[in-house]
């Protein structure tokens, strides 16, 4: 008889919860490929390049204002090197990986997918012998203080992608190091302030806090990392598209508008559409204030529903771009895991159906549960607009 009433209730549930009324004007809320900017037009992008080689005056001045632009915006150091490699975040990483690690031991710090992947490369790929590993599970972070950063190579992201956890400052890390910091910032960077002094090599991707387009990555090396490049030689043999060096020194071309390989005019002239959307929206400060708020209002939803909360375990790490949700609800929690993401996926399902939401399932690696994008690009309107909807969905869902 419990189990009927407790129907019975949930039936009412549904009948009695109205429909929203206000949607989202634009309801991607993807963690990657992110929104595009407010505003944006296709035809608003510059064509002048389109067509012609990149390697031309013209096109290779486009490639070259992408880097200062950045650089200006981001607070890079003068003395760091800055240029656009192929293949996204992934390649700008593994071009880092591949032809600096070997000289001496690596920590590499695991708490989600992207992590697992670069120890994975590290491990079975490079097949290095000297690892350390420091790890921990998702929502949770390892005890950063643990790493050597005196005297050992560190791999680490500085958002967490696919678990909604950030590092909350760099007080862990050396600033008397002999080893190469490698962050993977793609999540973080416009979106968190980065502490470059601690930072040897820094890798992100257009396709994320700014909504640009995929498939370039950019690579940015302190001196320090340029050090390395020019005394080191890895064992292993380097494909072309990861050789940085020639004739025993830097590549420099590299950095001041010439690619490796081809890339995309259209793409390249998307990103400086975004770069001077950033500008107008108050440079870097801005957007992180852009961000922050947009994780403000899921805070406060969160603090107000009893079926939610943050998969991150400490408020410090709560990521404000990559915002990843566990579900409480008991009902949930006594599914297995098979049953749970197909709940998640009816969830999303009707969100998008409706029009008020794509893309927001977690990561297929990550917990079943629901992951938010709330970088700059993201109107805190339309997060306002779509909490309701979370709350009607998960009604009609159970």
């Amino acid at each position: 008889m419990k189990s009927a009433n407790c129907a019975l209730f949930q039936e009412l549930i549904v009948i009695n919860m109205q429909k929203p009324q206000v949607k989202p004007a634009n309801p991607c809320f993807s963690s990657g490929p992110t929104s595009k900017r407010p505003g944006w037009e296709i035809s608003r992008l510059g064509t002048a390049s389109l067509g012609r080689s990149h390697r031309a005056k013209g096109p290779k001045a486009r490639l070259q204002k992408i880097t200062e632009d950045s650089r200006r915006l981001l607070g890079i150091p003068d003395d760091y090197l800055l240029g656009i490699v192929p293949a996204s975040d992934t390649g700008a990483f593994e071009m880092a990986l591949w032809t600096m690690l070997g000289q001496r031991g690596v920590d590499v710090l695991t708490w989600e997918s992207f992590g697992e992947g670069w120890l994975t490369d590290i491990s079975k790929q490079l097949k290095l012998e000297d690892v350390r590993v420091f790890s921990a599970g998702y929502g949770a972070l390892p005890n950063l203080y643990e790493v050597d950063s005196t005297t050992r190579d560190i791999i680490f992201t500085w958002n967490g992608t696919t678990s909604g956890v950030k590092i909350p400052n760099a007080d862990w890390i050396s600033t008397n190091r002999q080893g190469l910091t490698f962050c993977d910032a793609t999540s973080a960077i416009f979106a968190m302030d980065l502490p470059w002094s601690k930072l040897d090599i820094i890798t992100w991707s257009w396709q994320k806090v700014l909504g640009g387009e995929a498939a370039h990555g950019m690579l940015c090396l302190s001196p320090q990392a340029v050090a390395r490049l020019e005394s080191y030689i890895p064992e292993w043999p380097l494909p072309k598209i990861f050789r940085l060096v020639k004739n025993g020194k830097v590549n420099r071309d590299i950095f001041a508008g010439s690619t490796i390989n081809t890339p995309s005019m259209l793409a390249v002239e998307d990103q400086l559409d975004a770069l001077a959307w950033a500008e107008e929206s108050g440079g870097l400060p801005g957007l992180i204030a852009r961000s922050e708020e947009n994780l403000n209002i899921i805070s406060t939803w969160v603090s107000n529903t009893d079926w939610v909360e943050f998969l991150a375990e400490d408020p410090a790490t709560v990521s404000n771009t990559s915002i990843c949700l566990k579900i409480t609800d008991p009902w949930f929690a006594g599914q297995d895991e098979n049953e749970q993401r197909a709940i998640i996926k009816n969830l999303v399902g009707i969100l998008e159906g409706e029009g008020v939401a794509f893309d927001i399932g977690a990561h297929r690696d990550a917990p079943p549960g629901i992951r938010i994008w709330g970088g700059a690009t993201v109107e805190t309107s339309d997060l306002q607009a779509l909490m309701p909807w979370l709350n009607w969905a998960w009604a009609q869902t159970k």
